[in-house]
């Protein structure tokens, strides 16, 4: 029998001489010889025809292991930050590890799902985790508990599951434990109730995940023949294209139109006093006021240049500004651009950090605020009973609304059964911890803080004052109004107010109109303002109005938004202007694309 095997000197496979059949120390058969070219020594293994009849001496026979006695408790998370800050909370019974984000996914190299079985996925652990899964299916194997302490949402149940699957953990040994904070009495009541694992969840993850290779697999191959390559496509991401180009397409081919408007400066006829009432034409013989040209404006400022001016009517009364809802994460996303100027992936990555916890002189780090991925606007009774009390001994009664509000999120899909971004601690004033902050998560901490705290406020409630001018020309009957509003009661206002301390153009316009006004009094016409003006065209994109219209259309989720706007924006499609999203050459020709062969997707 002619036995090959490959000699290290020669660097390939040569024939074996003196092949001597052998056994390992574990009873593996095998074949010892030399190289019949070098001489050097050869080693093959496998059972040849020279086995037989041969038995292994007892002795390196293969002793099956006993088990090892399970013991102590493994916690398993996403991120070394949420295990310091959970780590913190249970103490030394429990091990507490990280996964680094997810440990599973789809091939890179293939479409990885068999469209013919059922859209089945084929999962592999990536090179970079396969020594993360190695060291967790370790751990597993030697803990009596294992508990799965994964993000809340859809991602972490999926992640919860894949460690599951590529750690091979016992099932019945592992529970799952959810929770919207990482304070100790919210960690201790997750582990005092463990769940199991939520496979409706894992398999929305699962379904979201396939149609996006599927979406991305089937058109960025074209992408890199037709255009260049490293170009993507994505469910998300094509329609947030789509939405630019569309906008940008609608802004060159605007075509503005002129209009006109009127005001009437005006003071009682028969007085002395300086004061003048400024009031603005409405309308025209009982019709809303349309003047589109110079040539329409003329015979309208000729009858009320000569035109009888009466005071018809006054209206006092009060109106009320209801508080904002608690952040959701696109509300937040909105409000952190438009405020503090922070794009989408900024203020999730600040947010994250807030969450999973930062040393605030407690001795270790402490989470400061709810889950940031949310799109529900509920809130704990403890947090609203904490806030009243907070906001009663540091506001006064009256800025406590009589029922404890309640709001209802506008998106579609909305997961109710989170809860709303959120300090974990209204007592943790911003002022309070801003020294253990860096600048950025004291300003978004500040941000969440009040508006948080004013969610849960009395109503504002402003005086409004509107005065109706009747005017008799002699071809038609004109109407001129002016109002105004002064805050009366601040409420809300007083922790969350946009417009930064800033007088209203309602107030501006209210303390314009004199006293002593009377219904029934004759006024002096002193000058008539006609202005010419341009409608204007849709403003473009920017990330938070970007987030909100798809929001609105129930395109995407929380934790896709953030991501979506850097691909926009790394892959060259679109690039940033005064905080604006404009389409590049590449965007145009990428959508137009993807819009004529995929209008399905998009």
């Amino acid at each position: 029998m002619v036995l090959e095997a490959y000699c290290v000197k020669c660097k390939e496979k040569r024939e074996m001489g003196s092949a001597e059949a052998v056994f390992t120390k574990t009873g593996t058969p095998a074949t010892r010889g030399v190289c019949s070219v070098c001489g050097t020594k050869m080693f093959r293994m496998g059972k040849t025809e020279a086995h037989e009849g041969l038995t292994p001496p007892e002795n390196t026979k293969r002793k099956a292991k006993e088990p090892k006695p399970r013991k102590g408790k493994l916690v398993i998370v996403e991120s070394p930050a949420k295990a310091r800050t959970i780590g913190r909370y249970l103490g030394d019974d429990y091990k507490v590890v990280a996964s680094f984000g997810h440990v599973r996914d789809l091939l890179r190299s293939k479409l990885s799902i068999d469209i013919e079985n059922n859209f089945e996925p084929s999962y592999r652990v990536p090179n970079d985790k396969r020594k993360i899964v190695k060291e967790i299916k370790k751990l597993g194997a030697e803990a009596e508990e294992i508990f799965l302490a994964t993000d809340l949402d859809r991602e972490g149940e999926a992640i919860a599951w894949h460690l599951i699957e590529s750690a091979e953990l016992e099932t019945e040994l592992t529970k799952r434990v959810v929770f919207t904070e990482i304070t100790r009495e919210a960690i201790e009541k997750a582990f005092e109730n463990p769940e199991i694992l939520d496979m409706k969840l894992v398999n929305a993850q699962q379904g979201r995940r396939i149609v996006d290779r599927l979406v991305g697999f089937q058109i960025s191959p074209i992408l890199w023949e037709k255009v260049r390559g490293g170009l993507t496509a994505g469910r998300v991401q094509s329609v947030s294209l789509r939405l630019i180009v569309d906008r940008e397409r609608e802004i060159e081919a605007f075509v503005p139109d002129e209009y006109w408007s009127v005001a009437a400066e005006l003071c009682p006829e028969d007085t002395a006093s300086d004061e003048t009432l400024r009031a603005n034409l409405t309308h025209i013989d009982g019709k809303k006021m349309q003047i589109g040209s110079q040539t329409e404006l003329d015979p309208i400022i000729s009858d009320l240049e000569k035109a009888h001016y009466e005071v018809r009517k006054i209206r006092r009364g009060t109106r009320e500004r209801k508080p904002y809802p608690p952040f959701i994460t696109t509300t937040m996303q909105q409000d952190a651009a438009r405020q503090l100027g922070f794009s989408a992936k900024k203020t999730m990555a600040v947010a994250q950090q807030l969450y999973q916890g930062i040393d605030v002189g407690n001795g270790g780090e402490t989470g400061l605020i709810t889950y940031m991925r949310t799109d529900s606007t509920n809130v704990s009774n403890t947090a609203q009973q904490s806030a009243r009390t907070f906001i009663q001994s540091n506001y006064g009664d009256e800025y406590i609304p009589s029922e404890i509000p309640k709001y209802s999120t506008k998106t579609k899909r909305a997961q109710e059964a989170h809860e709303a971004i959120r300090p974990t601690s209204i007592g943790r004033t911003p002022k309070s911890i801003k020294s253990y902050l860096k600048n950025d998560q004291y300003r978004l901490y500040k941000l969440i803080w009040k508006r948080f705290l004013a969610s849960q406020m009395s109503s504002a409630m402003y005086d409004t004052l509107s005065v109706i001018i009747g005017v008799d020309g002699n071809e038609s009957a004109y109407v001129f109004r002016a109002s105004g509003s002064r805050i009366k009661f601040p409420g809300f206002l007083a922790v969350y107010d946009r417009s930064n301390g800033n007088s209203s153009q309602a107030e501006k316009d209210l303390e314009s109109i004199p006293e002593g006004l009377a219904e029934g009094q004759t006024q002096r016409l002193i000058q008539l303002l006609p202005e010419q003006h341009f409608t204007k065209p849709p403003a473009r994109f920017s990330e938070a109005s970007l987030v909100s219209t798809l929001e609105e259309n129930g395109i995407g989720r929380p934790s896709t938004y953030a991501p979506i706007m850097g691909k926009l924006v790394d892959r060259g499609y679109v690039v940033k202007e005064a905080r604006r999203l404009v389409p590049t050459e590449t965007g145009f020709i990428v959508n137009d694309l993807v819009s004529e062969y995929f209008s399905s997707i998009v």
